[in-house]
């Protein structure tokens, strides 16, 4: 409409100028020249006037905005993750989860086949963990003891290969049993069951160089894992002249909640290898395993009760014959409070290279934890040896860690 207006004056405009072009008339031509002017500027002013009306009651236009340009990264943009694969963390890439954990060890009483220092740092654990890129992560374990520093597991983890598989290259513990596969910091004891020293090799058992697959076997009964490893054959029981002489284990392990406040976890293990008798001498370990859990969903944080048992078989061929041994130990934890802890431990278990050497104890303990970051354990232990000696001991340990430590295998 204010179009309209405004090309309404134009005309009126342009007809008042052809008047004035037009030749006077006879009887008085310029007084009614001027009569049509006036006539002709008062509607144009009335038009002047109904425009600055219609252009006030119009709304006032936002001023146009300049186009915002996004800011631009000063990193490159993190990699989409593969179809099936959780993104990554690109902060670890450069900053990985560091951790220091302290394991201080000290004893009393007597032991004349396997005496202990009164007073040492037994290990110092410093651990460095990071997401590699959207397909691995690493894991690094690095431990210093009197003996020296070491890898004590070093490893990088490939969790989104076809078929489902996961897969693991390095050193790290052999999946055997539950606890092969624990650091000296994670075990419930201050001290390692006789089966595990007699027949696994001690504090370091089946750690070696290697690769590990493990894949799900879906099922709608209950949570199943086969674990198929090869190693390079160089541990405390397991020993390689060559390099056709690889060891090999493997692990089957079902797990079910059968209640909403207990669950079962069930393995059984077997590993096969050359040792150091003979260079075509070999050992063949089984292994089964069970773990009960107990905690109430209201009250976890006050009650909780495990049970565990190991068994293990040793066959290991000897040039004087084979040697066939067993071992096995059953323990106990309950929760007292919120943060005590009390357990036992009964052990017995025969030698690998001697099966009629026949060690056997027990064990009471109690543990209390200040917070997540600190424990301190006292073990009372008794041990009946081959030899015909007993040892009563009492030892007490003082973990502690700073850092972040990510979690171990449940």
């Amino acid at each position: 409409m204010l179009h309209a207006v405004k090309a309404t004056c134009t005309g009126l405009l342009v007809f008042a100028f052809a008047l004035a072009a037009v030749p006077a008339r006879a009887q008085d031509p310029q007084a009614d020249l001027k009569a049509q002017i006036e006539q002709l500027r008062q509607q144009l002013q009335a038009l002047q006037e109904k425009v600055t009306k219609l252009e006030a009651a119009q709304p006032a236009a936002a001023p146009a905005q300049p186009p915002v340009t996004p800011p631009q990264p000063a990193l490159p943009e993190p990699v989409q993750a593969p179809p099936g694969g959780a993104a990554p963390l690109t902060s670890k890439i450069f900053n990985p989860d560091m951790a220091v954990i302290g394991n201080f060890i000290g004893a009393a009483g007597n032991n004349s086949i396997e005496p202990m220092p009164a007073l040492k740092l037994n290990e110092a654990e410093a651990s460095f963990q990071a997401v590699v890129d959207p397909y691995a992560r690493a894991d690094f374990f690095l431990a210093a003891s009197p003996e020296g520093l070491e890898v004590e597991e070093g490893f990088i983890t490939f969790p989104t290969l076809p078929g489902g598989l996961l897969m693991k290259v390095g050193k790290m513990k052999a999946q055997f049993g539950k606890v092969n596969t624990m650091h000296s910091h994670v075990l419930p004891w201050v001290d390692e069951p006789l089966a595990m020293k007699n027949l696994l090799g001690g504090d370091e058992g089946l750690n070696d160089s290697g690769i590990s697959v493990s894949k799900l076997i879906m099922n709608p009964v209950l949570f199943l894992e086969a674990t198929g490893e090869i190693y390079n054959g160089e541990n405390d029981v397991f020993r390689s002249y060559k390099r056709s002489d690889l060891t090999y284990v493997g692990r089957l392990r079902g797990y079910r909640d059968v209640t909403e406040s207990t669950n079962l976890d069930v393995g059984t293990s077997y590993a096969y290898g050359h040792n150091d008798t003979d260079p075509e001498a070999t050992t063949k370990l089984f292994g089964i395993d069970a773990t009960f859990r107990y905690r109430p969903l209201q009250q976890g944080l006050y009650k909780r009760a495990l049970v565990r048992t190991e068994m293990f078989w040793s066959n290991r061929e000897q040039p004087i014959g084979d040697a066939k041994a067993f071992g096995a130990y059953v323990s106990g934890e309950y929760q007292l409070t919120r943060r005590l802890f009390g357990g036992a431990r009964y052990d017995w278990s025969e030698r690998a290279y001697d099966a009629s050497l026949k060690d056997n104890g027990g064990s009471v303990l109690l543990t209390f934890w200040p917070s997540e970051f600190s424990q301190i354990r006292g073990q009372y232990r008794r041990t009946r040896y081959a030899e015909g000696a007993t040892a009563n001991e009492f030892l007490f340990q003082f973990l502690f860690s700073i850092g972040a430590h990510g979690a171990h295998v449940f």
